[in-house]
């Protein structure tokens, strides 16, 4: 469950950096409200799954589900480029995620 609850912050990483983007620097009200919300629900899913998963993969698979997230945004939603070496380092950081949670708690079942 704490697994779950962890991707479900990252997902509220997700929304609060767009919100954050579309808030354009916290004058435009609703984007900012979204943003206060989505940030609050991501940090308060991640502390709660810091009671059972170690911090360090915690963190990390957190900020990866972040990071692949926005990056996928920001080329789908925002024009970004997207290039073969993009698509080459998000794959990279999913492999770390996944490496992070098949052996970031110890038990390789999870």
């Amino acid at each position: 469950m704490a697994w779950i609850i962890l991707l479900t912050a990252g997902i509220f990483e997700i929304v609060w950096a767009v919100a954050l983007n579309y808030s354009e620097g916290f004058t435009k009200p609703w984007p900012s409200a979204i943003f206060i919300i989505a940030a609050w629900i991501s940090f308060a899913c991640l502390s709660f799954a810091l009671k059972t998963i170690p911090m360090g993969s915690a963190y990390a698979v957190w900020t990866g589900i972040g990071a692949v997230g926005i990056a996928i945004v920001g080329m789908a939603w925002f024009s970004e480029p997207i290039t073969i070496l993009r698509i080459m380092c998000i794959i990279l950081i999913v492999i770390g995620i996944v490496g992070l949670k098949v052996l970031g708690s110890g038990d390789p079942l999870g």
